[in-house]
Order: structure tokens, then C-alpha cells, then sequence
């Protein structure tokens, strides 16, 4: 399956495998965005949101595990995939106790990088987390149900769009991005339909006196603000 609409962070400071390993995931239909060292990917991770990072180790500026624990930190909890020229098994776990969902030893195979990276944003978009809770807003997943000064029940599509919006908080959107966390896979659906869900969105927000609106103007980009809070990383 081809990555429609999928975005990815790459963070690897060699420029020749950083330019082959781009040029495959445009090939095969994903986004992405290009890190040639750690502050990059902390900056572009907290401006932009992902379906999964892959990020080198041994980085300039900033290393990849400092990067990592620092967007842990903000609360991100995209996918992220460890690539390292070391194979040592402290290493591998000194990665995963930072927060690593994956990793793998140079020199590895392209076909198994793009396997694990299929893996993990399946996993990620299989990921439901019972409640959310930003500002005075909580949002049941399961019951679709979001609740603030009231509660009032969601429809699946809401639900699933408040939850991405609720974990990219701040972030802007745009709206392809929004447009795939919109329908299940396989499911067909208008791109005018992200208008249309973000405006029942607002208007159910409104309605249980919700501190957060979502931001935007038909075509997007979108961004979900809290009153009163105006930095990133505040859920």
C-alpha cells in the first residue's frame, strides 16, 4: 500500500543516504520532511506533525537521543524508528528507554526500513487511548463523547479528528494531513468534508463551553488552540 497522505520526519545527517531514502518515500507516495541534525528534527517536530520519524543517532548539534527525549518531552508520541551505525544491545535499550518505538543497525535494508515504517503508523492509527484530556476539555475515545462545562456526543469521524487535533495541539495542520485521519482506511471521502468536520467540531466545542477552538479557513492549515495558551506542547 502506497503512503497517501502519510508524513514522515527524517533526521540523518549523511547527506547521500539522506537523499536516497527521501527519494524512495516520495516514490512511494509518503511526505517528507529532511533533518541533517538533532535541533532540526526537535524544530520540525514541534512545528509540524508526523506518522512517523526516523531518526539517526549520531547527529550534529544534537544527537538523536537528546532529540528524542526532548520531543518525548513535549508530549509527542509519533512513532519514532533509531538508525545507528552501533549494534550493541546497550545502545539498542539506552534507545528504547528514551522513548525509541523501533530500531535498527546500519547497515540495514531499505525494503525492512519501509517495512517497519508501514508497521508503525499502522500501530499508531490502530492506537486509542481511552480519554484526552487538554485545557478543561476531556474527550472520551471509546464513547465518543467530549465533555467540558457539558457533555455531548461525537460522531466516529469527530472523534477520530478531535483525537488528532487534541495530540498535535498547537501545531498547524494542513489539510491533507487532516484529511487522512478523517476516514477509516479504505474509506471514501470528499477532501470538502475536512470543512465540514472541523465546523461541527467548533460548534460542538462552542456548545460544552469548551476552552478550545480549532483555528483555519476552508483549505487549511488547521491548528487547535486552548484560550489563554498561546505555547506549544501545553497537553
Amino acid at each position: 500500500m502506497k503512503g497517501e497522505f502519510m508524513r514522515i520526519l527524517l533526521a540523518e545527517d549523511e547527506q547521500d543516504m539522506s537523499r536516497v531514502l527521501a527519494a524512495i518515500f516520495k516514490h512511494e507516495g509518503y511526505d517528507i520532511d529532511v533533518a541533517a541534525n538533532g535541533q532540526e528534527a526537535v524544530n520540525l517536530a514541534e512545528a509540524n506533525s508526523y506518522d512517523c520519524m526516523i531518526m539517526d543517532v549520531m547527529m550534529p548539534v544534537k544527537d538523536g537521543l537528546t532529540a528524542l527525549a526532548e520531543i518525548r518531552a513535549a508530549g509527542d508520541t509519533t512513532p519514532v524508528i533509531m538508525l545507528t551505525a552501533k549494534a550493541e544491545v546497550e545502545d539498542r535499550i539506552q534507545g528504547l528507554d528514551t522513548g525509541a518505538d523501533d530500531y535498527l543497525a546500519k547497515p540495514f535494508s531499505v525494503k525492512e526500513l519501509m517495512a517497519r515504517v508501514r508497521s508503525q503508523t499502522r500501530r499508531q492509527g490502530a492506537f486509542n487511548p481511552g480519554k484526552i484530556t487538554l485545557g478543561n476539555t476531556t474527550l472520551d475515545v471509546e464513547a465518543a463523547e467530549v465533555q467540558a462545562g457539558n457533555t455531548i456526543s461525537l460522531s466516529p469521524k469527530e472523534a477520530r479528528l478531535l483525537r488528532y487535533f487534541m495530540n498535535n495541539a498547537g501545531k498547524s495542520l494542513d489539510e491533507s494531513a487532516v484529511f487522512s485521519h478523517l476516514g477509516d482506511e479504505g474509506e471514501k471521502e470528499d477532501r470538502d468534508a475536512v470543512w465540514l468536520y472541523v465546523n461541527y467540531l467548533k460548534r460542538k466545542l462552542a456548545s460544552v463551553q469548551s476552552d478550545l477552538t480549532v483555528e483555519g479557513q476552508r483549505g487549511g492549515p488547521y491548528r487547535l488552540i486552548q484560550s489563554g495558551v498561546n505555547t506549544y506542547g501545553s497537553h
